[in-house]
């Protein structure tokens, strides 16, 4: 594909359309709602999402993660604490989320700080993944350069024989939660006149208001 068939690219968007009236006060409720008719929809992997932080040299950095969990305290994924986005949050601990649901035309933009969760959060979840997840969490150095995929098949080995059915979590792995701040709700429109829903807090209220696409 050549660089002007890709600036040709078009797409119009007609699917739905987000107002104040019809969209919730609260922005974790009109994410649960959307959320949900994202699973409902059976679009491919509705639980994944962007996660963006950024580095002491001021560098952003992005990868997909899964969200595990959501209420009123935030959005939950977990992964290697000794990863790059795990150094990067040490770091500095805003962060941002993005969902992208393309068949329903969709974004949900969410920042805010983040924080490790409980350890007892974290055990229930590391005890409920599959064997091999759990296994996988030990045998990957996550973000390190290794010198081929034998060193993950070794490592796991050494650590399936160590553990057997019950490996423990490691001290390394866990979750975070991110608390929101600010929320934003895209919906693909018609001639480029895309509906966004901004949700800021202001003190403990929740401001919407509506942005220019």
């Amino acid at each position: 594909m050549t660089t002007n068939s890709i600036a040709d690219l078009r797409k119009s968007y007609e699917r739905a359309e987000l107002n104040e009236d019809a969209s919730h006060a609260a922005p974790l409720l009109q994410f649960d709602q959307w959320l949900k008719e994202a699973i409902s929809a059976e679009v491919p992997e509705p639980n994944a999402m962007t996660l963006a932080t950024v580095g002491s040299d001021l560098r952003p950095s992005t990868r997909i993660v899964l969200i595990k969990g959501y209420d009123e305290r935030g959005i939950v994924w977990f992964t290697n604490y000794d990863s790059r986005k795990g150094r990067q949050i040490a770091g500095n601990p805003y962060a941002a989320l993005q969902f992208h649901w393309v068949e329903l035309e969709r974004v949900v933009r969410i920042e805010g700080t983040v924080e490790r969760v409980s350890d007892e959060e974290s055990d229930e979840y590391f005890h409920s993944r599959p064997l091999d997840s759990r296994i996988g969490a030990w045998a990957s150095p996550q973000s390190q350069v290794i010198s081929g995929r034998g060193v993950l098949v070794a490592n796991a080995a050494k650590y399936g024989a160590q553990f057997l059915l019950k490996p423990p979590r490691p001290p390394h792995w866990g979750g975070y939660r991110l608390k929101p701040d600010q929320w934003e709700f895209w919906q693909g429109r018609k001639s480029r006149l895309h509906d966004r829903l901004r949700y800021r807090l202001d003190g403990e209220t929740w401001v919407r208001e509506r942005l220019a696409p």
